[in-house]
């Protein structure tokens, strides 16, 4: 099998990127051929500060490898990232979590990267045809009268699909989905509102809206008597600020509250910083010693919101 080529629009993105990066950014390809387009299919390796975008399946190699590289272009250009710095003590709860808030931050992430995908002629029908494929190849239909398991896939992956056509499937992809997916597909629809409910076209507005869908996310997920995510509480969401905000006091900002979860890197308790306005986790800090405690958050409290994030060593991005 002959190795893929970059088409010049690859190219192109890839300079671009490359201009943006510190490192050196690469792509290559492995052999993997599923017969349909699925974003796990590709993945970011780092290496001594460089990148390679590893594409595993060649089943449509220049559109799996744009779909990576415009995810870290939004990086690169300060779209806002989410980060995982508690636990709940449980690993594989753990692990679930991050799973279902990644795919969430991703809906989101995906607004801004297929619409790129498609200006750029990487999304045609056959494309479509293999991604919808993908859609199969992850869930299987409802079963009647049952709310399993997979309701939880199925609500992630019909979200994203949602994005991914932009809402507008054909009569004939419509009639299946609906037919194969009522409950699930109904809610899917459900969360696609709130995320196209206002433009996700800066930074702000990508934050505004994952923060939005962790909520509405966990409403569905109560309807359904299934376990909730509490995006609010254990995601750090990566904070978008204005001049005037980085020149406010923490206590101005921000609602530090202790959690019942811990510091992940430190494993001690841990403390949340709520943003005031939506009740967001943008910060975690490991609980001082019981004795330094009212110290602790005096110096916190009045600490501009530049000096903490500074301090902390947190990356944040300006409106």
């Amino acid at each position: 099998m002959t190795e893929p080529k970059l088409t010049q629009t690859l190219t192109d993105l890839l300079g671009t990127t490359n201009s943006l990066y510190p490192g050196n950014v690469t792509v290559s390809f492995g052999h993997d051929e599923a017969g349909y387009v699925r974003h796990d299919q590709a993945n970011q390796v780092m290496h001594a500060g460089n990148i390679d975008i590893h594409v595993a399946d060649v089943t449509a190699p220049n559109y799996t490898a744009s779909h990576e590289m415009l995810h870290l272009l939004l990086l690169l250009q300060g779209f806002p990232q989410i980060t995982f710095n508690l636990t709940t003590r449980n690993q594989q709860l753990d692990e679930q979590l991050m799973a279902i808030a990644m795919e969430l931050y991703d809906a989101v992430a995906h607004v801004l990267v297929v619409k790129k995908q498609r200006e750029h002629a990487l999304i045609d029908d056959q494309i479509e045809t293999l991604y919808f494929k993908g859609i199969y190849a992850t869930i299987d239909p409802e079963k009647p009268q049952q709310t399993d398991a997979m309701m939880t896939l199925r609500l992630l992956t019909l979200t994203d699909l949602l994005v991914f056509f932009h809402g507008d499937l054909t009569a004939d992809l419509l009639a299946k989905v609906t037919a194969d997916f009522p409950k699930s597909w109904a809610a899917a629809q459900k969360l696609y509102t709130v995320i196209t409910e206002k433009a996700v076209d800066t930074p702000f507005a990508m934050r505004r809206a994952v923060v939005k869908l962790f909520k509405a996310f966990d409403e569905q997920m109560a309807l359904w008597e299934l376990p909730l995510l509490h995006g609010s509480e254990f995601v750090t969401m990566q904070s978008v600020f204005s001049e005037h905000q980085l020149r406010l006091e923490v206590r101005q900002l921000f609602d530090v509250y202790h959690s019942d979860m811990l510091d992940k890197t430190k494993n001690t308790r841990a403390y949340i910083g709520l943003n005031k306005g939506d009740r967001q986790n943008a910060f975690v800090v490991p609980a001082p010693a019981q004795k330094k405690s009212d110290e602790f958050f005096k110096e916190l409290y009045g600490k501009t919101v530049k000096e903490l994030f500074t301090d902390l060593d947190l990356p944040f991005t300006l409106r």
